[in-house]
């Protein structure tokens, strides 16, 4: 198989996977998954759990690099790239059910974002104060 490239987004991040045939390393920004904290690892890491109860074996390497955002967001964006990169690369009809019955955001972007600022006010939902004196 060759080279696979595929993109996860949360909010302004955007994570790109590239998945190709190998013995399981995964990277996270260039870093293995050591250099995150334990929570950040275990949602990382989520989608790759999945797969191994249903492939038995993973025999792919993954590298993932996020740009945008903040730390949470990129890690639900690796996430999100993760798990659509491992659908597409096994063509693996039980796993992609799998990812969708533990949780629908593993394959479907979230597409909330932060409301605009209104014109005049402060924030998206505040108004302006005022005095009746």
């Amino acid at each position: 198989m060759d080279k696979m490239v595929i993109s996860g987004k949360r909010k302004t991040a955007v994570a790109k996977a590239t998945i190709e045939a190998g013995d399981g390393k995964i990277t996270f920004n260039r870093s293995p998954l050591s250099f995150l904290s334990n929570l950040q690892q275990l949602e990382i890491s989520e989608p790759l759990v999945i797969a191994k109860d249903v492939l038995d074996e993973l025999n792919f390497d993954i590298a993932i690099n996020v740009k945008g955002g903040g730390i949470a967001c990129q890690v639900e964006a690796g996430r999100l790239a993760i798990a659509k990169a491992i659908v597409k690369f096994t063509k693996n009809e039980d796993v992609r059910n799998a990812f969708l019955a533990y949780d629908r955001n593993m394959l479907v972007a979230d597409t909330r974002r932060k409301e605009a600022c209104k014109p005049g006010d402060s924030k998206a939902r505040a108004n302006r104060q005022t005095s009746f004196r």
